[in-house]
Protein backbone atom coordinates (compact mmCIF):
# COMPACT_ATOMS: atom_id res chain seq x y z
CA UNK A 1 0.00 0.00 0.00
CA UNK A 2 1.32 3.46 -0.90
CA UNK A 3 0.61 6.84 0.72
CA UNK A 4 0.66 10.08 -1.25
CA UNK A 5 2.59 13.05 0.13
CA UNK A 6 0.67 16.22 -0.73
CA UNK A 7 1.80 19.81 -1.19
CA UNK A 8 0.78 21.46 2.11
CA UNK A 9 -0.99 24.82 2.50
CA UNK A 10 1.45 26.67 4.75
CA UNK A 11 -0.64 29.85 5.00
CA UNK A 12 -4.33 30.73 4.57
CA UNK A 13 -3.64 32.56 1.29
CA UNK A 14 -1.26 30.02 -0.22
CA UNK A 15 -2.44 28.42 -3.48
CA UNK A 16 0.91 27.26 -4.82
CA UNK A 17 4.57 27.21 -3.86
CA UNK A 18 8.05 26.18 -4.88
CA UNK A 19 9.51 22.85 -3.79
CA UNK A 20 13.00 24.10 -3.02
CA UNK A 21 14.67 20.80 -2.19
CA UNK A 22 14.09 17.32 -0.85
CA UNK A 23 15.88 16.41 2.39
CA UNK A 24 15.18 12.70 1.86
CA UNK A 25 16.15 10.54 -1.11
CA UNK A 26 14.17 7.80 -2.79
CA UNK A 27 14.53 4.64 -0.71
CA UNK A 28 15.18 6.49 2.59
CA UNK A 29 13.26 5.45 5.67
CA UNK A 30 10.85 8.11 6.93
CA UNK A 31 9.61 8.42 10.50
CA UNK A 32 6.80 10.60 11.74
CA UNK A 33 8.19 14.09 12.40
CA UNK A 34 11.14 13.77 9.99
CA UNK A 35 11.69 16.79 7.76
CA UNK A 36 10.96 15.68 4.21
CA UNK A 37 11.44 18.82 2.12
CA UNK A 38 11.68 22.60 2.10
CA UNK A 39 8.81 24.57 0.53
CA UNK A 40 9.21 28.20 -0.51
CA UNK A 41 6.04 30.27 -0.11
CA UNK A 42 5.46 33.91 -0.91
CA UNK A 43 6.82 34.83 2.53
CA UNK A 44 9.35 32.28 3.73
CA UNK A 45 10.95 28.87 3.26
CA UNK A 46 9.17 26.29 5.43
CA UNK A 47 10.06 22.73 6.39
CA UNK A 48 7.54 19.96 5.66
CA UNK A 49 7.43 17.21 8.29
CA UNK A 50 6.24 13.66 7.68
CA UNK A 51 3.01 12.62 9.36
CA UNK A 52 3.24 8.96 8.25
CA UNK A 53 5.98 6.37 8.54
CA UNK A 54 7.40 4.27 5.75
CA UNK A 55 9.90 4.55 2.92
CA UNK A 56 10.15 7.35 0.34
CA UNK A 57 9.48 5.20 -2.70
CA UNK A 58 9.03 7.91 -5.32
CA UNK A 59 9.69 11.63 -5.70
CA UNK A 60 6.99 12.99 -8.02
CA UNK A 61 7.98 16.67 -7.96
CA UNK A 62 11.75 17.24 -8.21
CA UNK A 63 13.85 19.91 -6.49
CA UNK A 64 13.41 23.49 -7.67
CA UNK A 65 9.93 23.02 -9.18
CA UNK A 66 7.89 26.24 -9.04
CA UNK A 67 4.15 26.72 -9.12
CA UNK A 68 3.26 23.45 -7.37
CA UNK A 69 -0.44 23.63 -6.48
CA UNK A 70 -1.61 23.01 -2.92
CA UNK A 71 -2.71 19.37 -2.42
CA UNK A 72 -0.80 18.18 -5.50
CA UNK A 73 1.06 14.88 -5.04
CA UNK A 74 4.75 15.59 -4.54
CA UNK A 75 5.94 12.16 -3.40
CA UNK A 76 4.85 8.64 -2.43
CA UNK A 77 5.54 6.59 0.70
CA UNK A 78 5.28 2.79 0.95
CA UNK A 79 5.03 0.66 4.07
CA UNK A 80 7.90 -1.57 3.03
CA UNK A 81 11.15 -0.76 1.31
CA UNK A 82 10.80 -1.42 -2.38
CA UNK A 83 7.04 -1.76 -2.03
CA UNK A 84 4.66 -1.34 -4.92
CA UNK A 85 3.87 2.28 -5.75
CA UNK A 86 0.30 2.95 -6.75
CA UNK A 87 -0.23 5.57 -9.40
CA UNK A 88 -0.86 8.96 -7.75
CA UNK A 89 -4.55 9.74 -7.73
CA UNK A 90 -5.35 12.32 -10.35
CA UNK A 91 -7.34 15.32 -9.29
CA UNK A 92 -11.01 14.67 -9.78
CA UNK A 93 -12.49 16.87 -12.48
CA UNK A 94 -15.06 19.41 -11.36
CA UNK A 95 -17.75 18.02 -13.64
CA UNK A 96 -18.20 14.52 -15.02
CA UNK A 97 -18.72 14.57 -18.77
CA UNK A 98 -22.08 13.31 -19.94
CA UNK A 99 -21.95 9.78 -21.39
CA UNK A 100 -21.83 9.70 -25.12
CA UNK A 101 -25.06 8.51 -26.68
CA UNK A 102 -24.90 6.15 -29.59
CA UNK A 103 -25.22 7.98 -32.82
CA UNK A 104 -28.71 7.68 -34.22
CA UNK A 105 -28.91 6.46 -37.79
CA UNK A 106 -28.84 9.34 -40.12
CA UNK A 107 -32.04 9.97 -42.00
CA UNK A 108 -31.87 10.82 -45.60
CA UNK A 109 -32.84 14.48 -45.93
CA UNK A 110 -36.16 14.87 -47.61
CA UNK A 111 -36.10 17.08 -50.65
CA UNK A 112 -37.82 20.37 -50.07
CA UNK A 113 -41.06 20.63 -52.01
CA UNK A 114 -40.76 22.67 -55.11
CA UNK A 115 -42.71 25.88 -54.97
CA UNK A 116 -44.10 26.87 -58.27
CA UNK A 117 -43.65 30.48 -59.07
CA UNK A 118 -46.91 32.34 -58.87
CA UNK A 119 -48.04 33.50 -62.21
CA UNK A 120 -47.98 37.21 -62.67
CA UNK A 121 -51.38 38.72 -62.95
CA UNK A 122 -51.75 40.19 -66.33
CA UNK A 123 -53.24 43.55 -66.73
CA UNK A 124 -56.71 43.00 -68.23
CA UNK A 125 -56.53 44.19 -71.77
CA UNK A 126 -60.22 43.67 -72.47
CA UNK A 127 -62.97 45.75 -71.03
CA UNK A 128 -64.21 42.53 -69.44
CA UNK A 129 -61.32 42.44 -66.88
CA UNK A 130 -61.86 40.03 -64.06
CA UNK A 131 -60.37 39.64 -60.58
CA UNK A 132 -60.69 37.24 -57.67
CA UNK A 133 -61.83 38.47 -54.26
CA UNK A 134 -62.37 36.12 -51.27
CA UNK A 135 -62.00 33.13 -53.58
CA UNK A 136 -64.82 34.25 -55.93
CA UNK A 137 -64.45 35.50 -59.46
CA UNK A 138 -65.54 39.13 -59.67
CA UNK A 139 -65.97 40.87 -63.01
CA UNK A 140 -65.24 44.60 -63.14
CA UNK A 141 -64.24 47.13 -65.69
CA UNK A 142 -60.69 48.40 -65.59
CA UNK A 143 -61.90 51.83 -64.53
CA UNK A 144 -64.05 50.41 -61.72
CA UNK A 145 -61.18 48.24 -60.54
CA UNK A 146 -58.80 51.24 -60.44
CA UNK A 147 -61.30 53.44 -58.57
CA UNK A 148 -61.99 50.62 -56.08
CA UNK A 149 -58.29 50.23 -55.40
CA UNK A 150 -57.77 53.96 -54.87
CA UNK A 151 -60.88 54.28 -52.65
CA UNK A 152 -60.32 51.15 -50.65
CA UNK A 153 -63.55 49.51 -51.82
CA UNK A 154 -63.87 45.72 -51.60
CA UNK A 155 -65.27 44.70 -55.01
CA UNK A 156 -66.64 41.48 -53.53
CA UNK A 157 -69.17 43.56 -51.60
CA UNK A 158 -70.39 45.47 -54.68
CA UNK A 159 -73.20 44.24 -56.89
CA UNK A 160 -72.55 44.88 -60.56
CA UNK A 161 -75.19 46.34 -62.86
CA UNK A 162 -73.36 45.83 -66.14
CA UNK A 163 -73.68 42.96 -68.60
CA UNK A 164 -73.39 39.57 -66.88
CA UNK A 165 -73.16 41.35 -63.48
CA UNK A 166 -70.05 43.24 -64.39
CA UNK A 167 -69.14 46.07 -62.00
CA UNK A 168 -68.95 49.46 -63.61
CA UNK A 169 -68.02 52.91 -62.30
CA UNK A 170 -71.64 53.79 -61.42
CA UNK A 171 -71.86 50.79 -59.10
CA UNK A 172 -69.11 52.22 -56.90
CA UNK A 173 -71.02 55.38 -56.01
CA UNK A 174 -72.03 55.11 -52.36
CA UNK A 175 -70.15 51.86 -51.79
CA UNK A 176 -68.59 51.74 -48.31
CA UNK A 177 -64.88 52.30 -48.39
CA UNK A 178 -62.69 49.99 -46.36
CA UNK A 179 -59.25 51.07 -45.35
CA UNK A 180 -56.89 49.04 -47.37
CA UNK A 181 -54.63 46.98 -45.18
CA UNK A 182 -51.33 48.72 -44.99
CA UNK A 183 -48.27 46.72 -45.43
CA UNK A 184 -46.65 46.38 -42.09
CA UNK A 185 -43.55 48.43 -41.93
CA UNK A 186 -40.61 46.27 -41.44
CA UNK A 187 -39.06 47.37 -38.21
CA UNK A 188 -35.54 46.30 -37.88
CA UNK A 189 -34.58 45.22 -34.45
CA UNK A 190 -31.94 47.48 -33.01
CA UNK A 191 -28.60 46.01 -33.63
CA UNK A 192 -26.89 44.90 -30.51
CA UNK A 193 -23.89 46.97 -29.79
CA UNK A 194 -20.81 45.11 -30.76
CA UNK A 195 -18.87 44.09 -27.66
CA UNK A 196 -15.96 46.34 -27.01
CA UNK A 197 -12.78 44.59 -27.92
CA UNK A 198 -10.79 43.47 -24.93
CA UNK A 199 -8.03 45.85 -24.10
CA UNK A 200 -4.95 44.42 -25.64
CA UNK A 201 -2.04 44.06 -23.32
CA UNK A 202 0.57 46.58 -24.28
CA UNK A 203 3.62 44.79 -25.57
CA UNK A 204 6.68 45.08 -23.43
CA UNK A 205 9.00 47.75 -24.78
CA UNK A 206 11.86 46.37 -26.77
CA UNK A 207 15.15 46.56 -24.89
CA UNK A 208 18.11 46.92 -27.17
CA UNK A 209 20.77 47.42 -24.52
CA UNK A 210 22.64 44.37 -23.18
CA UNK A 211 20.70 42.98 -20.23
CA UNK A 212 19.73 39.87 -18.30
CA UNK A 213 16.33 38.67 -17.10
CA UNK A 214 15.84 37.85 -13.43
CA UNK A 215 12.70 35.73 -12.97
CA UNK A 216 10.22 37.10 -10.43
CA UNK A 217 10.14 35.06 -7.24
CA UNK A 218 6.84 34.09 -5.63
CA UNK A 219 7.44 36.72 -2.95
CA UNK A 220 8.13 39.47 -5.48
CA UNK A 221 4.93 38.62 -7.38
CA UNK A 222 2.85 38.78 -4.20
CA UNK A 223 4.46 42.06 -3.11
CA UNK A 224 3.74 43.59 -6.52
CA UNK A 225 0.12 42.41 -6.50
CA UNK A 226 -0.70 43.48 -2.92
CA UNK A 227 0.93 46.90 -3.10
CA UNK A 228 -0.65 47.67 -6.48
CA UNK A 229 -4.08 46.77 -5.07
CA UNK A 230 -3.39 48.89 -1.98
CA UNK A 231 -2.40 51.96 -3.97
CA UNK A 232 -5.37 51.58 -6.33
CA UNK A 233 -8.10 50.76 -3.80
CA UNK A 234 -7.07 52.34 -0.48
CA UNK A 235 -7.52 56.15 -0.18
CA UNK A 236 -4.13 57.12 1.23
CA UNK A 237 -3.38 60.42 2.92
CA UNK A 238 -0.18 61.41 4.71
CA UNK A 239 0.71 63.26 7.93
CA UNK A 240 4.31 64.25 8.73
CA UNK A 241 5.84 65.28 12.02
CA UNK A 242 9.38 66.16 13.17
CA UNK A 243 10.55 64.60 16.45
CA UNK A 244 13.52 65.71 18.55
CA UNK A 245 15.40 62.61 19.69
CA UNK A 246 18.06 63.94 22.07
CA UNK A 247 16.25 62.88 25.27
CA UNK A 248 15.47 59.47 23.70
CA UNK A 249 19.10 58.90 22.72
CA UNK A 250 20.25 59.85 26.22
CA UNK A 251 17.80 57.40 27.83
CA UNK A 252 18.83 54.65 25.40
CA UNK A 253 22.51 55.10 26.30
CA UNK A 254 21.76 54.94 30.03
CA UNK A 255 19.63 51.79 29.71
CA UNK A 256 22.18 50.00 27.51
CA UNK A 257 24.86 50.79 30.09
CA UNK A 258 22.86 48.83 32.69
CA UNK A 259 22.66 45.67 30.55
CA UNK A 260 24.79 42.64 31.46
CA UNK A 261 27.46 41.91 28.87
CA UNK A 262 26.06 38.47 28.15
CA UNK A 263 23.57 35.98 29.45
CA UNK A 264 19.78 35.73 29.29
CA UNK A 265 19.27 39.24 30.70
CA UNK A 266 21.54 40.99 28.20
CA UNK A 267 20.06 43.47 25.76
CA UNK A 268 21.08 46.29 23.47
CA UNK A 269 18.32 48.75 22.68
CA UNK A 270 18.05 50.40 19.27
CA UNK A 271 16.14 53.56 18.42
CA UNK A 272 13.73 51.32 16.49
CA UNK A 273 12.97 49.33 19.68
CA UNK A 274 11.97 52.54 21.46
CA UNK A 275 9.83 53.62 18.48
CA UNK A 276 8.00 50.27 18.58
CA UNK A 277 7.28 50.71 22.28
CA UNK A 278 6.12 54.30 21.76
CA UNK A 279 3.79 53.24 18.91
CA UNK A 280 2.38 50.47 21.11
CA UNK A 281 1.54 52.92 23.90
CA UNK A 282 0.11 55.48 21.44
CA UNK A 283 -2.08 52.82 19.78
CA UNK A 284 -3.43 51.77 23.19
CA UNK A 285 -4.38 55.41 23.81
CA UNK A 286 -5.91 55.78 20.34
CA UNK A 287 -7.56 52.39 19.63
CA UNK A 288 -9.39 53.76 16.56
CA UNK A 289 -6.04 53.76 14.74
CA UNK A 290 -5.44 50.09 15.59
CA UNK A 291 -8.15 49.04 13.14
CA UNK A 292 -9.07 47.71 9.68
CA UNK A 293 -11.79 48.53 7.14
CA UNK A 294 -14.46 46.12 5.93
CA UNK A 295 -17.64 46.95 4.00
CA UNK A 296 -19.80 45.85 6.96
CA UNK A 297 -17.86 47.36 9.87
CA UNK A 298 -14.56 48.79 11.08
CA UNK A 299 -12.61 46.08 12.89
CA UNK A 300 -10.92 47.40 16.04
CA UNK A 301 -8.26 45.06 17.44
CA UNK A 302 -8.07 44.18 21.13
CA UNK A 303 -4.30 43.51 21.11
CA UNK A 304 -1.64 45.92 19.90
CA UNK A 305 0.30 43.79 17.40
CA UNK A 306 2.83 45.78 15.34
CA UNK A 307 4.30 44.57 12.03
CA UNK A 308 7.90 45.61 11.40
CA UNK A 309 9.15 45.74 7.79
CA UNK A 310 12.39 43.75 7.43
CA UNK A 311 14.39 43.72 4.18
CA UNK A 312 15.34 40.27 2.88
CA UNK A 313 17.08 39.27 -0.38
CA UNK A 314 13.86 38.69 -2.40
CA UNK A 315 11.89 41.66 -1.02
CA UNK A 316 10.55 42.32 2.45
CA UNK A 317 8.62 40.59 5.21
CA UNK A 318 6.81 41.94 8.25
CA UNK A 319 7.39 39.93 11.44
CA UNK A 320 5.05 40.94 14.24
CA UNK A 321 5.79 42.11 17.77
CA UNK A 322 2.74 40.86 19.69
CA UNK A 323 1.22 43.02 22.46
CA UNK A 324 3.89 45.67 21.99
CA UNK A 325 2.21 48.05 24.44
CA UNK A 326 2.60 45.56 27.30
CA UNK A 327 6.18 44.39 26.61
CA UNK A 328 9.22 45.88 28.28
CA UNK A 329 11.95 47.51 26.18
CA UNK A 330 14.39 44.61 26.68
CA UNK A 331 11.72 42.08 25.62
CA UNK A 332 10.95 44.11 22.48
CA UNK A 333 14.65 44.38 21.63
CA UNK A 334 15.37 40.67 22.03
CA UNK A 335 12.18 39.70 20.18
CA UNK A 336 13.11 41.92 17.22
CA UNK A 337 16.64 40.51 17.04
CA UNK A 338 15.27 36.95 16.93
CA UNK A 339 12.48 37.74 14.43
CA UNK A 340 14.80 39.76 12.19
CA UNK A 341 17.45 37.02 12.05
CA UNK A 342 14.92 34.28 11.25
CA UNK A 343 13.16 36.51 8.71
CA UNK A 344 16.39 36.96 6.76
CA UNK A 345 17.02 33.21 6.95
CA UNK A 346 13.47 32.47 5.73
CA UNK A 347 12.63 30.55 8.90
CA UNK A 348 9.62 32.47 10.21
CA UNK A 349 6.43 30.56 11.01
CA UNK A 350 3.21 31.81 9.37
CA UNK A 351 1.76 33.07 12.67
CA UNK A 352 4.88 35.21 13.15
CA UNK A 353 4.28 37.36 10.06
CA UNK A 354 0.53 37.10 9.42
CA UNK A 355 -1.81 39.56 11.09
CA UNK A 356 -0.93 42.76 12.91
CA UNK A 357 -2.96 45.96 13.16
CA UNK A 358 -0.25 48.58 12.46
CA UNK A 359 3.09 48.67 10.58
CA UNK A 360 6.41 50.46 10.96
CA UNK A 361 8.93 50.87 8.13
CA UNK A 362 12.26 52.36 9.22
CA UNK A 363 14.82 53.40 6.59
CA UNK A 364 16.77 55.68 8.89
CA UNK A 365 19.72 53.29 9.00
CA UNK A 366 20.15 53.90 5.25
CA UNK A 367 20.33 57.67 5.70
CA UNK A 368 16.83 58.31 4.24
CA UNK A 369 15.59 61.57 5.74
CA UNK A 370 11.90 61.24 4.85
CA UNK A 371 9.56 59.00 2.81
CA UNK A 372 5.94 57.87 2.52
CA UNK A 373 5.09 54.17 2.81
CA UNK A 374 2.26 52.21 1.16
CA UNK A 375 -0.33 50.79 3.53
CA UNK A 376 -0.26 47.02 4.04
CA UNK A 377 -3.94 45.89 3.85
CA UNK A 378 -6.01 45.17 5.80
CA UNK A 379 -4.21 47.48 8.21
CA UNK A 380 -5.23 51.14 8.22
CA UNK A 381 -1.87 52.83 8.91
CA UNK A 382 1.88 52.51 8.43
CA UNK A 383 4.54 54.75 9.98
CA UNK A 384 7.53 55.64 7.78
CA UNK A 385 10.56 56.54 9.92
CA UNK A 386 13.51 58.55 8.59
CA UNK A 387 17.02 59.08 9.92
CA UNK A 388 17.80 61.09 13.02
CA UNK A 389 20.09 63.94 11.96
CA UNK A 390 21.44 67.16 13.38
CA UNK A 391 19.24 70.11 12.36
CA UNK A 392 18.87 73.73 13.31
CA UNK A 393 15.86 74.30 15.56
CA UNK A 394 14.45 77.30 17.41
CA UNK A 395 14.29 77.05 21.22
CA UNK A 396 13.27 80.01 23.37
CA UNK A 397 13.59 82.24 20.31
CA UNK A 398 17.18 81.14 19.90
CA UNK A 399 18.76 78.94 17.23
CA UNK A 400 19.96 75.61 18.54
CA UNK A 401 21.05 72.23 17.23
CA UNK A 402 19.00 69.09 17.89
CA UNK A 403 18.81 65.54 16.59
CA UNK A 404 15.59 65.49 14.60
CA UNK A 405 13.75 62.57 13.01
CA UNK A 406 10.97 62.95 10.43
CA UNK A 407 8.10 60.44 10.63
CA UNK A 408 5.24 60.18 8.12
CA UNK A 409 1.99 58.37 8.88
CA UNK A 410 0.15 56.90 5.87
CA UNK A 411 -3.56 56.58 6.71
CA UNK A 412 -6.53 54.79 5.15
CA UNK A 413 -9.08 57.62 5.06
CA UNK A 414 -11.95 55.15 5.34
CA UNK A 415 -10.80 54.32 8.89
CA UNK A 416 -8.63 57.20 10.10
CA UNK A 417 -9.60 60.82 9.52
CA UNK A 418 -7.13 63.70 9.55
CA UNK A 419 -7.86 64.79 13.13
CA UNK A 420 -7.50 61.24 14.50
CA UNK A 421 -4.22 60.72 12.66
CA UNK A 422 -2.92 64.08 13.94
CA UNK A 423 -3.87 63.20 17.54
CA UNK A 424 -2.05 59.87 17.27
CA UNK A 425 1.10 61.57 15.93
CA UNK A 426 0.97 64.20 18.67
CA UNK A 427 0.89 61.44 21.31
CA UNK A 428 3.72 59.58 19.58
CA UNK A 429 5.83 62.75 19.35
CA UNK A 430 5.27 63.45 23.05
CA UNK A 431 6.32 59.93 24.06
CA UNK A 432 9.50 60.05 21.96
CA UNK A 433 10.51 63.53 23.11
CA UNK A 434 9.73 62.74 26.80
CA UNK A 435 10.64 59.03 26.79
CA UNK A 436 10.38 58.48 30.54
CA UNK A 437 6.66 57.95 29.85
CA UNK A 438 7.59 54.71 28.13
CA UNK A 439 8.87 53.32 31.44
CA UNK A 440 5.47 53.61 33.13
Amino acid sequence: MSINILMPALSPTMTEGKLSRWLKKEGDEVKSGDVLAEIETDKATMEVEAVEEGYLAKIVVPDGTEGVAVNAVIGVLTEEKGGKVDAPAAEKPKGEPAPKAEAAPKEEPKPAPKVEAAAKAEEPKAEEAKTEEHGERVFASPLARRIAKQSGIDLATVKGSGPNGRIVKADLDGAPAHEAPKAEAKVEAPKAAAPAPAAAKAPAPAIAAPHKKIPNSSMRKVIAKRLLESKQTVPHFYLTVNVELDALLELRAKLNATSPKDGPGAFKLSVNDLIIKACGVALRRHPNVNASWTDEAIIQYDDVDISIAVAIPDGLITPIVRKADALGLAAISNSMKDLGARAKAGKLKPDEYQGGGFSISNLGMFGIAEFSAIINPPQACILAVGAGEKRAVVKNDQLAIATVMTATLSCDHRVVDGALGAQFLATLKGLLEEPLGLML
